[in-house]
Formats: structure tokens, C-alpha cells, sequence
């Protein structure tokens, strides 16, 4: 009996908390582990073992997925290999030396001011990679993915701008820590860390602004495919930079007004393109804050590349902002590059996430995130509107709610 009341006193004790504090922190007892973590635990253990690895190798059931899972690893460790290969490239325009037809390694060389030697070197590298495609009599030529980038002049852009990443990646570990002291990405977007943005003189936007640019050219048309605006009378881009997504929104919709929005410096830029463009009569610019509200006057409202390079109350105050802009049953297009995209996780996660860190300002967030953001900012009628590559870009519609008795357009 007195064994049975020391059991129900310390069964009491443990639940009114006093057994816990008496415990070192890490010594409360795990949760059973479920099915799934004990198959990971020992699926793991056996691809640890130096011995079970050399046994799947050499099985015939085992070796094709063996020989993947090492190459996927070795291409982890040499990925910064392969961007220079990349780089080099396009630095000596080595494409387009090769899109009036194949030449020699001889010819190259001399083209690219490369030691013959140092020429083949990469080459053998690029083709390797399926920029370039070797041919049976010794000559090179475009491969896929090289034609692909003659294409694209916005990843050549980034892939330019990528040098100031790989210096502010140089210590991951201090930048994760936040130790790494000030970084050249964040001194690059001079607008994430300063305190005054709309202060900012048009010689500090206009490298970014172009590179701005050049991301947003990119995907643009996926975005105007996915959600037409001809419905619409007036958009209102937010963030739209040098202006080439509000470029694109006014030449599919020949009836669009479009008003850019962004620091001072940057629409000063966008409003020398619209001009250039014959856009001047139905684009517009205005230049400020979104801190100090948006503009109102639009039924369709775009941030194009723009909430994932705030941090969550930035963002949510922008979001905020959109919505007070919008009139009942106005239409907001949130679109950028997200976490968790199936197919395109590294992309989301990996790539923007060190990124953005290096930035110093913002995060990639999921669909299920931004839906948050945009139902605690008040908006409705949140979807999804599927685009041609996510990987690049995915598109999230929602609208400010109709006024009583108006039917949604959504």
C-alpha cells in the first residue's frame, strides 16, 4: 500500500510540474519514435557504412542507384567548380563565338586570347556540363544549355552579379551566426539596410536597378500568361523597378493605364524607359515609400520580385499598404520564386535563402506563408494561379473584399 501512495504522489508531482524542474534539462523521456523515423534511422546507419556502400555499388539491382547518389554528392562538392565553368563563358562570350556554327579548339583560342592548352581545358569542361557539344572531328559547338543562355541575356546578368555572392559566401557558418560583418550584397541593395531609401541618389539604384530589370524581363510573360490583365483599367507596380514587368503589362493590354511605383531615383529611371519605350501617354511614375502608404486609384496591384526581400513586418506593413490602396473587389499579383515549389526546392530554399541572408534583408517564404500574410492584411479569394516555370516564378491572386451585394471577378 505505502508503495502504491509513493507512486500516485509521484505521478502527482510530476504533473503539477515539480518532478520536471527536478530533472536535468534533456533528460525528460522522447516520444516513441514512429515507423517512418525508425526506417530513416536505419536506412541512414546502412548508407553511412563505407562497407554497404561498396556492396550497392557493385550489386546489379543497386548499382545504377548507387552510382547517382555518388555523382549527386560529388556534384554538391564541386558546384562552385561548375558556376566559374559557367562564369568564364559568358565572360569571354564564348556562346556567342559559337552560334554562327562550330569551330575548332585552335580557332577558339585564338578568339578567346587563351593559351591553346588552357582553351581545350574549358571546352572539355563546358561540354561536359552541356553548354557545348563536342563533335566527332575535334570542333565545338552549342550544346542545350549554352543556346538556352543566348537567349537569356538576364542570366547572364545574374550570373555576373553572382561574384558578390560567392565573396559574401566565402564563411557560411559566420554568416549564418551573423558574424560575417557588413557584406557586399547588402551594400549592392543599398535600399535593404539604409535607413532612409527614398533618400538614396540615382548613381547608388542604378546598378541594381538594372539587374532589377533583367530578373523581372525574365519572367514577366509567365506571370501576364497566368493572370491577363485585360479586365483590368488601371495597375499600379509596386517595386516595379526600371519597369520592364509594367512594360510588358502595358504591351499585352493596349487599354491599361499603368502607374510604377518606387524610390525617387529608380521611377526617374522607369519614366526615361516609358518614354523611350512610346509608353509616355499611358505609364506613369511616382516616386516614394511604401512606408508612407501606396497610391490609390487602381483596380489591379502587382509586387513582382518584391515581398520576399522584406523580413515578415515589412512585409505584412506592404501588404497592409496594398490593401488600403485597392478599391472593393481591386485584384493584387503577388508573384516571386517560393520555398517548398515541388521540383524546385533548392531553387526556393537553398539558392534564395543564402541570398537573401547575404542581403541582409528578407526570406523565400512558402504558398501557405504568403497566403497568411495575405489573409492577416485583409485580403480574400487568395489562389493560385499556375505559371509555365515556377521554378522562376509562381503567381498568388487575392482581392480586397467587394463592397455588399458585388460578385467576386475571382
Amino acid at each position: 500500500m505505502q508503495e502504491q501512495d509513493d507512486r500516485r504522489n509521484r505521478a502527482g508531482r510530476f504533473r503539477s510540474g515539480e518532478a520536471v524542474e527536478q530533472l536535468a534539462p534533456g533528460s525528460l523521456p522522447a516520444p516513441p519514435a514512429g515507423w517512418r523515423e525508425r526506417w530513416l534511422a536505419l536506412r541512414h546507419r546502412l548508407v553511412a557504412s563505407p562497407r554497404f556502400q561498396r556492396a550497392a555499388a557493385a550489386f546489379p539491382l543497386t548499382r545504377g542507384l548507387a552510382r547517382r547518389r555518388t555523382r549527386a554528392l560529388f556534384d554538391l562538392c564541386a558546384g562552385f567548380v561548375y558556376a566559374q565553368v559557367l562564369a568564364a563563358c559568358l565572360r569571354l562570350d564564348l556562346f556567342t563565338l559559337l552560334a554562327a556554327g562550330p569551330l575548332t579548339p585552335e580557332a577558339l583560342a585564338r578568339r578567346l586570347d587563351l593559351p591553346p592548352e588552357r582553351a581545350r581545358c574549358l571546352l572539355r569542361a563546358a561540354a561536359s556540363l552541356e553548354l557545348l557539344t563536342a563533335l566527332r572531328d575535334g570542333r565545338f559547338a552549342l550544346g542545350d544549355l549554352g543556346a538556352a543562355l543566348l537567349g537569356n541575356p538576364s542570366v547572364a546578368a545574374m550570373v555576373a552579379h553572382h561574384a558578390m555572392l560567392y565573396d559574401d559566401l566565402r564563411d557560411p557558418v559566420a554568416l549564418l551566426r551573423g558574424e560575417a560583418g557588413p557584406t557586399r550584397l547588402s551594400a549592392y541593395w543599398a535600399y535593404a539596410g539604409a535607413d532612409d531609401p527614398a533618400g538614396l541618389g540615382e548613381g547608388t539604384v542604378a546598378p541594381y536597378g538594372a539587374l532589377m530589370d533583367a530578373s523581372q524581363a525574365l519572367v514577366a510573360g509567365d506571370i501576364l500568361d497566368a493572370y491577363p490583365l485585360a479586365r483590368h483599367a488601371r495597375l499600379l507596380d509596386v517595386g516595379g523597378g526600371e519597369g520592364a514587368f509594367a512594360v510588358a503589362a502595358a504591351r499585352r493590354a493596349p487599354q491599361l493605364r499603368v502607374t510604377l511605383f518606387d524610390l525617387p531615383p529608380v521611377a526617374a529611371r522607369a519614366a526615361r524607359r516609358f518614354a523611350a519605350e512610346g509608353l509616355a501617354e499611358r505609364a506613369a511614375t511616382l516616386g516614394g515609400s511604401f512606408h508612407d502608404g501606396l497610391p490609390r486609384g487602381a483596380d489591379a496591384l502587382s509586387l513582382v520580385r518584391v515581398v520576399h526581400d522584406h523580413d515578415d513586418g515589412p512585409a505584412a506593413a506592404l501588404l497592409r499598404a496594398a490593401h488600403a490602396a485597392l478599391p472593393p473587389g481591386g485584384t493584387l499579383l503577388l508573384a516571386e520564386p517560393m520555398a517548398g515549389t515541388p521540383g524546385a526546392e533548392p531553387v526556393g530554399d537553398a539558392y534564395f535563402g543564402f541570398y537573401l541572408l547575404a542581403m541582409g534583408s528578407g526570406r523565400p517564404r512558402t504558398a501557405a506563408e504568403l497566403r497568411g500574410l495575405l489573409a492577416a492584411a485583409g485580403f480574400v479569394a487568395i489562389r493560385e494561379r499556375p505559371t509555365r516555370r515556377p521554378l522562376l516564378v509562381r503567381l498568388l491572386t487575392a482581392e480586397r473584399a467587394p463592397a455588399p451585394g458585388i460578385v467576386s471577378r475571382v
